[in-house]
Order: C-alpha cells, then structure tokens, then sequence
C-alpha cells in the first residue's frame, strides 16, 4: 500500500532546506529484518551514538526483536509506516488505534539521518494518517522519563508531558539491560490538529 507523502500539521516545511522528500508506505512482514536494523541502530550500541536518539547509557542489549516488530506489523488496530528515499529505509513509527486516540511508537530515524528534519515528516505523516484513517484527536506515546532531550523534542511538536508513568519491565532482557536502578516510562499526548 502506497501511502501519500503529507504536508506538515504544524504549518513548519516537513523537512529541512535540501532534503529530498521520503516516500511512506506500510510495513509488510518481509520488511521485519530491516526494521530490526533500524530500530537498533536507532537506540541501541556504538552505532546508535552517531544519532542523538541513542539509550545506549540507560540501556544495554537489543531494543526489540523480531516477535515485537512482526505483532507490530500485523496488529489488527495497527500499521507501522516506513519512510523511504530511493529504496533506502530511513525511517519508521508504529501506530495503533486505541479508541479516540493512536498509540504512537517504535518512531526510529537512522542515525546518520537524524537532525535534518526527517523525524518531523514522519510525525506529521503518523497524525495524519492517525485522523484521516480512524478519526482520532489524540496521539499518546511513553518515553523513558531519564530522556530528557528526547522529551523536549517531543514536547516542541505539541505533545504534553502527563505525569502518568508506568515501570521499566526490568528482568525482561527483551526489552534491554538496564544500565541504572530508576529507569520508568512517562506517558505523553498530543491533540492531533490536521490541516
């Protein structure tokens, strides 16, 4: 399924000044193995440090596995939208639909792509996609609260911070090796205003 490259819902260009426009598409099951990569890259080990992304001082191990990135990619409510240029996956988020608002995660840029603007047509993509899809006026999202630059990117694209947490499954290495006692998810909204 080809889905249509949006304009930005916050009225801003979607992308910096020289950035060629990515094409998004859904996620298929054969697209799994390169969204593993992705998402690593994104956040986990050495690699993940040429972004600004990375958990790799919170967070040691993988990320996520192939079992959590297929159940993302064919949950019933759900779709994850790949972002690419020329073939290439840049880029990828997981939504689900969950009543009046969508479920917002799994939102990964490779590293060497961050910065330039390509995180922000991603978002954009997603809430359109969120309300023009399944009518919601809400996205949500958790952040491990220690990701303070992370939280403040979100929080300048209109998300609010609820101050409803939930723990870190620790003693589930699925989910990575806690490198600190404290680690805890804060859960984030944002009202979706699509123009």
């Amino acid at each position: 399924m080809r889905i249509p490259v949006p304009e930005s819902t916050t009225g801003a260009a979607p992308e910096a000044a020289g950035t060629d426009r990515p094409d998004f598409r859904a996620a298929t099951p054969a697209d799994v193995p390169a969204l593993l990569d992705l998402v690593e890259s994104a956040y986990r080990g050495d690699a993940s440090r040429s972004g600004w992304t990375t958990e790799a001082d919170l967070l040691a191990g993988q990320r996520t596995d192939a079992e959590g990135v297929t159940a993302a990619v064919t949950h019933q409510n759900g779709v994850v939208l790949l972002a690419e240029l020329d073939g290439e996956l840049l880029a990828c988020c997981q939504l689900e639909h969950r009543g009046t608002r969508a479920y917002f995660g799994m939102f990964s840029v490779r590293p060497g792509r961050q910065g330039g603007g390509l995180g922000r047509a991603v978002l954009a993509r997603a809430e359109r996609y969120a309300a023009e899809e399944w009518g919601v006026v809400e996205m949500e999202m958790t952040v491990i609260e220690q990701r303070t630059e992370l939280i403040a990117w979100y929080e300048r694209r209109g998300f609010r911070r609820t101050g409803d947490y939930s723990p870190f499954p620790y003693g589930n290495e699925r989910f990575g090796i806690p490198l600190r006692p404290d680690l805890r998810f804060e859960k984030l909204i944002k009202e979706i205003t699509v123009r």
